[in-house]
């Protein structure tokens, strides 16, 4: 015997509240994803700089050594992968932002489709980083540990 599985067919009404709810959150994603932007702007450009400077200091100063000069390169890697790390996460929010405005605007069911899909994006690559920020805390404090004991 075949067992039938019933699939209810309805559509999702938005009413005029939840439109209005919804653009003022897209305005809200859209004004912190420019932000986002800009401090990811300065996250890489204070690498530039560190890297910068410490290359200067280092091959103008003979009391700096290779491993000192070298570190000033470490640290502005360091600062353009969390940079990098960053973006993502703004681009999802702006893409949201973006196609969110248009699907109201245009009442585009296909655009709010993709805005949501953005939305999940976003939220997923953050709750994917903050694990592996956790997880990482985790070691470091396990690795204190044995440090200390041993």
């Amino acid at each position: 015997m075949e067992e039938q599985t019933t699939v209810e067919n309805f559509d999702l009404q938005i009413t005029t509240t939840a439109k209005d709810l919804l653009a003022e959150t897209a305005k809200w994603a859209n004004y912190l994803s420019i932000l986002g932007f800009i401090g990811v702007g300065f996250i890489v450009l204070i690498a530039l700089i560190i890297g910068i400077t410490f290359a200067f200091v280092g091959s103008t100063s003979s009391s700096m050594g290779f491993l000192e000069s070298s570190m000033g390169l470490g640290v502005a890697f360091v600062y353009i992968l969390i940079g990098a790390l960053y973006f993502f996460p703004i681009y999802y929010l702006n893409k949201f932002a973006s196609n969110a405005k248009v699907a109201i605007k245009n009442n585009d069911t296909a655009a709010l489709t993709l805005s949501f899909e953005y939305l999940k994006s976003h939220y997923k690559y953050i709750g994917v980083m903050t694990l592996v920020v956790f997880s990482l805390y985790a070691l470091l404090i396990i690795g204190m540990v044995f440090t200390r004991l041993f």
